[in-house]
Parts: structure tokens; sequence; C-alpha cells
């Protein structure tokens, strides 16, 4: 493998089970971390009425350390299921990742 890459997905709390079930059903594909999040955008058009008063709106971030060469298989397989604008994503390079044992 070649240096990973972490690749990051944001996207609202509905989409979590179809985007997380598109990556986990490529065996190919590494594990990958999910959290919630809150975001403020200057697009509130598609808030709820809470996320409007409080300012920011629910997202779920999932982190995905992948080879550069398994990207697009990763986002076809997210687009594929889950063809949204609401889903964001980047990558950005890893300079060291290893485990502690």
């Amino acid at each position: 493998m070649s240096t990973p890459i972490r690749m990051t997905l944001v996207f609202p709390p509905e989409l979590e089970d179809g985007i997380t079930e598109a990556l986990s059903a490529h065996a190919g594909l590494p594990g990958y971390t999910l959290f919630h999040a809150e975001g403020h955008t200057s697009d509130f058009r598609r808030a709820s009425a809470g996320e409007q008063v409080r300012g920011r709106v629910q997202r779920r971030v999932l982190w995905m350390l992948i080879d550069p060469a398994q990207l697009d298989v990763a986002l076809d397989a997210v687009r594929a299921t889950v063809a949204s604008q609401d889903v964001r994503w980047w990558t950005e390079p890893v300079l060291a990742a290893g485990r502690l044992a």
C-alpha cells in the first residue's frame, strides 16, 4: 500500500446508514471512524427549526485512512447509494500512521 490519505465525508444524520452500509459492503475498503458533529453554514435552507435557532446543523463526520488508488472506489460506492448534495468530501495527506504496539 502506498502512503494513505485521509478521506473525510461530512453529511446529515439521515444519510448515515446508507453511507456506512455502502462502504462496509466493499470488502477491499478499510474501516472508518464515525462521529457526531455540529456544523455552521451560511445556508440553513434545509435545516430544522431547532438547528436554525441554534445556528448549527447536526452532521456526521466519517474518516477513512485509504490508499489513494481506492479513493474512487469508495466515492463511487457512496454515490451509487447516496447521491446527495448534502455530502461533502475531501482528502488530506497523512504524514505518518501506525499502531503503538
